[in-house]
């Protein structure tokens, strides 16, 4: 993947954005006050589960553990969960 190299000249043909002057950033509002609705929606979360299964904790583990569940992607914390728990079970 090559970085893309943009001129001052590139910039220039496609900003036609004026600098703010000291009377705009004075009437500036917050995006969320300006559109509530979609401020709402950006910022909706999962919200708290219905059933908690899991506790949160914090726990420190050796890099090469942490390297090789991350190596296999996205759920890299549900395999080490169901790593451990595979530990308990047959302990």
């Amino acid at each position: 993947m090559t970085k893309a190299k943009f001129t001052k000249a590139d910039m220039d043909a496609v900003s036609d954005s004026p600098e703010l002057t000291a009377k705009d950033i004075a009437a500036a509002r917050p995006f969320a006050e300006v559109f509530p609705e979609m401020a709402a929606k950006m910022r909706s979360t999962r919200g708290p589960q219905k059933t908690p299964t899991k506790v949160s904790t914090t726990i420190r583990l050796s890099p090469e553990v942490i390297a090789h569940f991350k190596a296999g992607g996205a759920g890299w914390q549900a395999r080490i969960d169901a790593a451990l728990k595979e530990w308990v079970a047959t302990h």
